[in-house]
């Protein structure tokens, strides 16, 4: 007769601290999430204030909670692992929720604020604290961008902690977006002073250089005002070709901008869903460069209609700019740049709309020092480098080659190293001389060992 006893165990009690951690974090999401479904659609039942601000600090809390202990507890080799396994990030069911749930509040946020009412109060108190006026949607969607930032920032400065460039790129996203995008605009509210984005210029910003948009500045602003539209001038014409003969366009797009960081951080999961097909590329080719070419002519056709008093063009002018901040401005950079990321991947945007990208990379390709050289005698053709390029590049081939990567679509963000088990491929800002030549291949016919 078996003298063996069985003991009975909590349903708690197996969880480890720190899977308890992820399950507090978990709840603070759930909870959070519930308390702005209340904000939003509960009416005068419950305080939008209470229930909306303290929802949006538990999802905040909660997904850094998370974040840390899911990240912190893998190794820097396993960062990745899972990521074509997950439903998630592999276009499954979730990821087509999450795409309709970001692609539906960009539709809510552009043609529908009204039905945005109850989170706009929720961030009342915030907004009256940092910009000393009322809330509006558009206050509430750059708090959220800013949040979504800092979040995943988080997740990236720990997915890539064994990295001082990618440490030191994620601070520099999370730093412009916090500052120059979120709180200095706001202070120049508070300072009944215009609202200026000092991160963001002319072509991105398209209508910074508008002359309706000078004139307001000038007028509003006094010697500020001129300052921001010099500011823009000098940053669109000057800096951004000096910084990219020597940094190529990733000063900017995995340093500076806000969309860029975005797509770094909260991106950052879905980066290897790029589509890398050549036909890609050639859609790539075939829209960007046109988008750059109509917010140019956009430009100088409501200068001369600005000149000419309005008796050259007439209402054309409004009509350019209408059309291109509807179908490129709203339509491209909003609901499909950012609501597509779990469908196209993170740089949707990026890669196929931004005329600020096409810019630095027409600049890059053809005057810039910045290139990524490949070691080819190393490469082992394993295709990390290709999976988790964001931009679509088939990085692999140029290092099977030996030849260097110069492409007007390569943001420099440097992932395709990272992921590199053998260390093939480096970033590098060398002399323009030789800037094409590819490394030296060692070939069968040298060996000679049978000579």
């Amino acid at each position: 007769m078996s003298t063996s006893s069985s003991t009975y165990s909590a349903p708690l009690s197996s969880i480890t601290a720190g899977g308890f951690i992820k399950l507090i974090g978990l709840l603070l999401i759930a909870l959070g999430i519930l308390g702005m479904m209340v904000a939003a659609f509960g009416g005068e039942a419950a305080s939008p204030v209470s229930t909306g601000l303290t929802g949006i600090a538990a999802v905040t809390a909660g997904g850094l909670m998370y974040i840390w202990q899911v990240r912190r507890q893998k190794s820097v080799a396993e960062q990745n692992n899972g990521a074509w396994q997950n439903d998630m990030t592999t276009r499954g069911a979730s990821a087509w929720v999450t795409g309709v749930v970001l692609t539906g509040f960009y539709i809510l946020l552009y043609w529908f604020p009204t039905t945005l009412h109850g989170l706009v109060l929720a961030v009342e108190p915030l907004s009256q604290w940092l910009r000393n006026r009322p809330a509006d949607h558009w206050f509430l969607y750059g708090t959220f961008y800013t949040l979504a930032i800092l979040v995943m920032g988080v997740h990236a400065l720990l997915k890539y902690r064994n990295s001082n460039y990618h440490i030191i790129r994620t601070i520099s996203v999370m730093f412009f977006q916090l500052g120059f995008a979120f709180l200095l605009p706001a202070l120049l509210l508070a300072l009944n002073q215009p609202e200026f984005y000092f991160s963001y210029f002319w072509p991105l910003k398209y209508d910074y250089l508008f002359p309706g948009t000078v004139s307001y500045l000038i007028d509003n602003g006094a010697a500020l005002g001129v300052f921001m539209v010099f500011w823009g001038a000098v940053l669109s014409f000057i800096a951004t070709p000096i910084l990219t003969y020597y940094f190529g366009k990733r000063w900017y797009c995995s340093w500076v901008c806000g969309c860029g960081g975005l797509a770094e951080t909260a991106g950052d999961p879905y980066r290897h869903l790029s589509d890398k097909s050549k036909k890609a590329w050639q859609w790539e080719v075939a829209i960007i460069y046109p988008i750059l070419g109509f917010i140019i002519i956009t430009t100088l056709v409501l200068w001369i209609n600005s000149w000419s008093e309005g008796r050259l063009l007439g209402n054309l002018s409004s009509g350019f700019s209408s059309t291109y901040g509807f179908f490129i401005g709203a339509m491209f950079s909003g609901v499909v740049g950012v609501g597509f990321y779990p469908i196209m991947g993170n740089r949707v945007w990026c890669r196929f709309g931004c005329p600020m990208a096409a810019y630095l990379g027409l600049l890059q390709k053809h005057f810039s020092r910045f290139r990524i050289t490949t070691n080819g005698g190393q490469c082992i053709s394993c295709g990390n480098c290709s999976t988790y390029c964001e931009m679509g590049i088939d990085v692999r081939h140029y290092a099977q080659q030996g030849e260097p990567i110069i492409r007007a679509s390569c943001v420099g963000c440097g992932i395709c190293a990272h992921v590199c088990p053998r260390g093939v491929l480096k970033l590098e800002n060398g002399p323009r001389e030789n800037r094409f030549a590819a490394t030296p291949l060692i070939k069968r016919s040298d060996v000679g060992i049978l000579n």
